[in-house]
């Protein structure tokens, strides 16, 4: 197995850490860095400094280096990588997957897997509406939802400040020719004894073994990593957890990008809790729609009489109530952190809104929805990264 690695900052390198750790040697692991500079850096350092619990541990074993892009200023001896990728773990900021996956595109094939593991939703949708049209040619997606907690404290030093987990689903073949999940709906057993399962994806004897082995790979690979903490669940209920998350982000990451806080300063006063409720109504509005759509195309695309059938609730997860509970309950975990949105605002950088606010306000247009308070979270942050507030001062 050779796995990629492209974004190697507090998370990228907290996953690159982990698998290294537990990857025999002749599995390979390539990074895939921003610049020269950043591989330098590497090289001169020598390995990623895992800290937990006020115990660095550093990584064992080697790793393979790559540039993301061709820079201004590199020789122009120097040829681009060729290779085919076989998987390559996603950990970048969701603002700059497009180029980069765009760039990487001619090493991918319909038998590699990408795995997204980023804030942010509407990435997949993005990358096959751009890069990957074809479906017979896509590669397979995995997606994946993480609440760890880390940062760098310098290049390649990475900080594991909160112990988290991460969930990841994979994403349905749009032709459905195999069926992932197929463990969860064998009659063989019992209901208890149903689980997803590798043999599921495929199998050494399996004809088509060669299309699916980077992603049964890579599964198994995520599953081994035992410092991340990760689960493999059925993709609806990823879907749930990544609409929960986005929630969250599309509230407490604007403003405390907005306010220059922590986090747990917005449960401090009322304004901002007005603010978190709004955005929890809308985005449950948003999804309740969206689930209602689905419903009917489905039972359009099926011919099946509505009064014929029982139709699915709508997950209590995404009411406004649970939706603002989550909110509360993740801005008081986390009161002491500074949000990756403020981080980049402070730096000057994009931020993922476009990604976050964005996606639930595409979405509630595709719907005919206002969304005012998730709209204007997502203008105002974007008006401070051209007018800081800063700049007459």
């Amino acid at each position: 197995m050779h796995l990629h690695i492209l974004g190697v900052g507090s998370i990228g390198g907290l996953v690159a850490h982990s698998l290294r750790q537990v990857l025999p040697p002749s599995h390979s692991i390539t990074l895939i860095h921003k610049t020269v500079k950043q591989q330098a850096l590497f090289l001169q350092r020598g390995s990623i400094g895992l800290e937990r619990e006020r115990n660095v541990v550093e990584s064992t074993g080697t790793f393979l280096h790559e540039i993301s892009a061709k820079e201004e200023g590199m020789s122009s001896k120097s040829t681009p990588v060729t290779t085919p990728i076989d998987s390559v773990i996603v950990t970048l900021k969701a603002q700059y997957t497009l180029d980069a996956i765009r760039y990487l595109a001619p090493r991918l094939n319909s038998n590699s897997t990408i795995v997204l593991l980023q804030n942010g939703m509407g990435i997949y949708e993005l990358l096959s509406r751009e890069v990957f049209r074809n479906p017979l040619q896509r590669p397979h997606f995995v997606l994946a939802s993480n609440n760890h907690g880390a940062f760098q404290t310098s290049p390649f030093r990475v900080v594991h400040a909160g112990i988290g987990s991460i969930d990841f689903g994979i994403v349905p073949e749009s032709y459905e020719t195999r069926n992932f999940e197929a463990g969860l709906e064998d009659k063989t057993l019992r209901p208890e004894d149903r689980r997803l399962r590798l043999s599921d994806i495929a199998l050494p004897s399996d004809p088509d073994y060669q299309r699916y082995k980077s992603l049964r790979e890579v599964i198994a690979a995520l599953l081994l990593a035992k410092n991340l903490n990760c689960s493999w669940v059925p993709f609806s209920s990823l879907q749930l957890a990544m609409r929960q998350k986005l929630v969250v982000n599309a509230a407490v990451n604007p403003l405390t990008s907005l306010m220059n806080c922590r986090n747990g300063d917005l449960l401090a006063h009322e304004p901002p809790r007005r603010v978190i409720n709004q955005v929890c109504r809308e985005a449950s509005y948003v999804f309740a729609v969206q689930h209602r759509a689905e419903i009917n195309r489905w039972l359009s695309e099926q011919n099946v009489d509505p009064a014929t059938v029982t139709l699915p609730p709508f997950p209590d997860a995404l009411s406004s109530e649970s939706l603002e509970k989550e909110v509360f309950r993740v801005a008081e975990l986390t009161k002491g952190n500074i949000s990756s949105m403020l981080q980049d605002t402070r730096r000057g950088r994009r931020t993922e809104i476009d990604f976050i606010n964005g996606y639930l306000e595409d979405l509630g247009r595709e719907f005919g929805i206002e969304t005012p308070a998730i709209s204007i979270l997502r203008n105002l942050v974007e008006t401070k990264y051209f007018l800081p507030l800063n700049q007459i001062l």
